[in-house]
């Protein structure tokens, strides 16, 4: 079945592709003059998604509706709609932060995911209409609220695939172990005294893992070169007020340790620890947390 939903799902590229593409120009350049506004929706402070965070309450509070309406609670059931669809436009809101820094397939994904919701919500939107009317027949009321229930599950699934099947706002270094041993250091690049250059990234290989190294005197700092956003190099990104700023959406992560301090990342990144060997080259560490 999980085969049928996908083609189902990838058969609508051929809107979702364009939709998705226009709809991250304008939200990019909405968040992008308001970057503390958009950490806070992408959850920076929270060290989450608050995306994630915030869309297990519609789902709930609007399946709670159908049971509502189901016992006869009309009240309570028009109650628990108006605060359901209040926490839909919540949840939006922090998708939509996220969305703005999503690439690729994840985001032709996300367009669908964020349109079924959209469907959902003039529903619910609908089904309030006709709660506000009046009236003693509760049925369409009832039904419109089954048939938003039923678009906001399937928008919940393919915003399922988006984190699950496509690792979007997933931390590219979960997996990755810590490390206890030195082990040497390959810089791809070195400059006329035969030192790593000062000032700027420089890309380095260390074992199975490449890193982004930036030599201020005699210390070298040193972040995993794979950025725990979304994965894009680090060290083709630039040096400013002592972070790494990412080349791609602008994460900003902290030399000295790998502290995000600047979404759309919400993870911090790898730090290393390098010393020079006795036989004059470089040897690294990944630091402990």
């Amino acid at each position: 079945m999980d085969r049928w939903l996908a083609r189902i799902i990838d058969a609508q590229g051929r809107w979702a592709r364009p939709l998705g593409d226009f709809n991250q120009r304008w939200l990019s350049a909405l968040f992008r003059p308001m970057p503390v506004i958009r950490d806070f929706l992408n959850g920076r402070w929270l060290g989450h998604p608050l995306h994630a965070v915030l869309t297990d309450a519609p789902v709930g509070i609007l399946f709670l509706v159908i049971v509502l309406d189901v016992v006869g609670q009309r009240t309570a059931a028009d109650v628990a709609l108006v605060v359901g669809i209040l926490a839909m436009l919540a949840a939006a809101i922090s998708g939509a932060a996220d969305y703005a820094d999503t690439d690729g397939n994840a985001r032709e994904r996300a367009t669908v995911h964020s349109a079924l919701m959209v469907v959902a919500l003039l529903v619910y939107a609908a089904s309030l209409a006709v709660r506000a009317s009046g009236g003693d027949d509760r049925t369409v009321a009832t039904w419109t609220s089954i048939v938003g229930f039923l678009f906001l599950s399937a928008g919940a699934y393919v915003g399922g695939d988006v984190v699950y099947v496509l690792g979007n706002m997933v931390s590219r270094h979960a997996f990755r172990g810590a490390g206890a041993k030195w082990i040497a250091l390959e810089p791809a690049e070195l400059d006329e005294a035969g030192d790593i250059p000062e000032g700027r990234p420089v890309k380095a290989k260390l074992g199975i893992n490449t890193l982004a190294l930036v030599r201020q005197g005699e210390t070298v700092l040193a972040l995993h070169d794979a950025c725990a956003h979304a994965g894009e190099p680090l060290s083709g990104g630039r040096v400013e007020g002592g972070c790494l700023v990412c080349p791609w959406h602008g994460s900003r992560f902290r030399l000295t340790d790998g502290r995000v301090v600047r979404g759309p990342s919400v993870y911090d990144q790898p730090a290393y620890t390098v010393r020079r060997t006795e036989a004059g080259g470089w040897e690294a560490r990944r630091r402990s947390n």
